[in-house]
């Protein structure tokens, strides 16, 4: 990335101000904004989020806040209620509290001398989500947003539940959120009241986990803040981003086809990272691209940028199967509106002999995945943290139904989302279908494509899910997620089915097998053909000057996979070093270590087991802070089981100490 020192405008930096409240609680803000701001009155934007502005997000925010300042705009990044250096406590995510404190903070940048009266908001993530929640509310001054990762629907399309199947990424966020709740303000800008607010907060930690088990269906809970149930609240512009390789793509081509606001969509090959700095490469300029869309929507300049395509991806080539990418081959395309009059559907049928164009005879097919179907899954949302796409899907396929295609004689170009019709029926009252999408290339290495997954008590819905009769006959559809892909000439299409697939979503309460029937069963693609068509050509990637920091200890990531032959136990363990680094600026050093551990025996769904350990440290000088927090998981057929441990210490000694302990029902999970 080139980094951008000399700017149209001089910046100045407010490193930390307090925003209040009408409540009176205050909120910790950093600003940046020309020098001349007072005389020469420029838009806001808005980066909301509990991440830590101190140190959290602090080298992210230093490549892009100052850069959008520099080129003529107030750039705020506000800690939430509860979180940094802000006062009041986190309750819970995307929360009405929050918005409520998002309208009052935009009314407040839209009213100072230094501001336009015009403002923007901006977020990957949480802070994605929360733009577009609070882009629904319509607060007057807000005409435009850029939402990167983020999701309309909260329920089916984010870290807690697919398809109505509990993931297991559900524990994982949770748990994070405990770790990362734990840390204390910085004393050093709230001065001497740091330990009363610090231990405010830890007397009144929540178990997000317990929350979130206990909503298992689409209820009201889930409702709030999927902007999904409305559309038309949105009336400010909106710039979707999303990248193939992170979990929240499918968003982006569900905002271009509800909202009836002005919107576009960009999708690339990245994870879940601004697309500045994400991997796997192309990145591009993104910040070139953000203010293009801000300089219309906010200055009224034209730039262009309504002229775009409506909808901008990068479909990505055929590549051998590799748990990290630096660089996935292919090439950016453009559709003129979503869904779009260019996208055929190909239907292909499962037959007993694999994927054909015709029917073949009706045919009963069975499978009883191993629970250990799965190992090859890789993480749920890729965040540039080691070996965490889906390496080659062989083993995974073994414990499937495949259904593969005849070698392809020429290339076949996918865009959207495919879907699959199958006739089935379960041995059990509760079993889950997960469906896989792959590249199987001439010598047999299988690439995942897409996935979806289907609780098949949610078969009719997620929000009054019925059990399953053992034997009885179903045809449900179960969409894949979204994706770009061209399979090359000679190449397989692979459709692999299973009934587990651990750990990336809990098991069924008992083995299942599955009767898949097929002939009748199909799958359908979304056939994007080839055209002649003019690439959009995207800016190098530009940033302001990165934050000074000096690496106290490098990070370390590694995801190892054990067996026990004799007992058919498999141990995954994931571990996150991110290291250890000090701001120089003001001193501040921070560290931070997560580990995961997934077990689970081949035969034996409720031997599942997930477990977590997080260690955070904050030092400057002779003040040292650390915090440890844990949590296990596990469950017997009719409840989900949950211990939690938090312990903090200061200057070496434990000065707090909390525990959980809880079941929460299944509820057709």
């Amino acid at each position: 990335m080139k980094s951008v020192g000399q700017f149209p405008r001089r910046v100045e930096e407010i490193e930390n101000f307090w925003i209040t409240l009408s409540d009176g609680c205050r909120l910790a803000a950093r600003l940046w904004r020309p020098a001349d701001a007072e005389d020469d009155p420029v838009p806001a934007i808005l980066e909301y989020l509990p991440y830590r502005k101190r140190d959290g997000t602090a080298a992210r925010d230093a490549l892009t806040h100052p850069y959008f300042a520099g080129h003529g705009y107030a750039c705020l990044r506000v800690d939430m209620r509860g979180s940094g250096e802000s006062d009041g406590l986190l309750h819970d995510e995307y929360l009405l509290q929050e918005q409520d404190d998002a309208l009052e903070v935009i009314a407040w940048a839209a009213a100072q001398s230094w501001c336009s009266g015009t403002v923007g908001m901006m977020g990957i993530s949480w802070g994605g989500f929360n733009a577009l929640q609070v882009a629904a509310r319509r607060p007057p001054a807000l005409k435009a947003i850029i939402t990167v990762c983020s999701t309309d629907d909260r329920y089916a399309d984010d870290i807690h539940y697919k398809g109505g199947a509990l993931l297991c990424e559900n524990l994982g966020w949770a748990s994070t959120m405990l770790s990362y709740s734990s840390r204390p303000p910085d004393p050093a800008l709230v001065g001497e009241d740091w330990r009363e607010t610090w231990h405010q907060r830890l007397d009144n930690m929540p178990l997000l986990i317990e929350t979130w088990l206990s909503h298992p269906h689409r209820d009201a809970y889930w409702k709030h803040g999927s902007i999904a149930e409305d559309f038309s609240a949105i009336e400010a512009a909106v710039f979707a981003v999303g990248g193939w390789a992170d979990a929240y793509s499918n968003a982006v081509p569900r905002l271009l086809a509800g909202l009836s606001a002005p919107v576009k969509g960009l999708v690339g090959p990245w994870v879940h990272k601004y697309p500045h700095i994400a991997v796997p490469a192309p990145a591009i300029g993104f910040l070139q691209e953000a203010l293009r869309w801000w300089d219309y929507w906010l200055k009224g300049i034209d730039t262009g940028v309504t002229d775009d395509p409506a909808y901008i991806a990068y479909m990505q080539d055929s590549a051998l199967p590799r748990p990290y990418y630096d660089e996935r081959p292919g090439r950016w395309i453009t559709e003129p509106a979503w869904p779009s009059p260019n996208i055929e559907a190909r239907v292909l049928f499962l037959n007993h002999d694999g994927l054909g164009d015709q029917a073949a005879a009706e045919t009963a097919l069975r499978v009883c995945s191993p629970q250990t179907t799965g190992v090859a899954s890789g993480a749920f949302c890729a965040m540039w943290m080691g070996p965490e796409l889906p390496p080659d899907q062989r083993e995974d396929d073994a414990g499937s139904l495949v259904f593969d295609s005849p070698p392809l004689e020429a290339a076949v170009e996918i865009l959207g989302a495919p879907v699959i019709e199958v006739e089935l029926a379960v041995d059990c009252p509760q079993a889950n279908l997960v469906a896989r999408l792959c590249d199987v290339a001439p010598g047999g290495a299988s690439s995942r494509v897409t996935f979806g997954v289907l609780n098949l008590s949610h078969r009719d819905g997620h929000e009054n899910p019925q059990t399953l009769e053992p034997g009885k006959r179903y045809r449900v559809r179960l969409q894949l997620d979204d994706a770009a892909h061209s399979f090359a000439p000679g190449h397989r299409i692979r459709l692999a089915l299973s009934s587990a697939y651990w750990p990336l979503i809990w098991p069924s309460p008992e083995p299942v097998t599955l009767t898949l029937f097929g002939g009748v069963s199909r799958l359908e693609l979304p056939l994007r053909p080839e055209r002649c068509e003019t690439a959009p050509r995207f800016e190098e990637p530009e940033g302001a000057p990165p934050e000074a920091a000096t690496e106290l200890r490098a990070p370390r990531r590694s995801r190892t996979v054990e067996r026990d032959i004799a007992s058919g136990n498999q141990i995954m363990r994931v571990i996150n070093d991110f290291g250890e680094r000090r701001i120089d600026d003001h001193g501040l050093a921070t560290g931070e270590i997560a580990r995961e551990t997934y077990s689970i025996q081949a035969d034996d769904p409720l031997s599942a087991r997930m477990e977590t350990h997080w260690t955070e440290t904050l030092e400057r000088g002779d003040w040292r802070v650390r915090t440890e927090s844990r949590t296990v998981m596990w469950a017997d057929a009719e409840n989900f089981h949950i211990r939690a441990e938090l312990e903090t210490y200061e200057n070496g000694e434990r000065v707090h100490h909390k525990t959980w302990e809880t079941s929460v029902l299944r509820r057709c999970v």
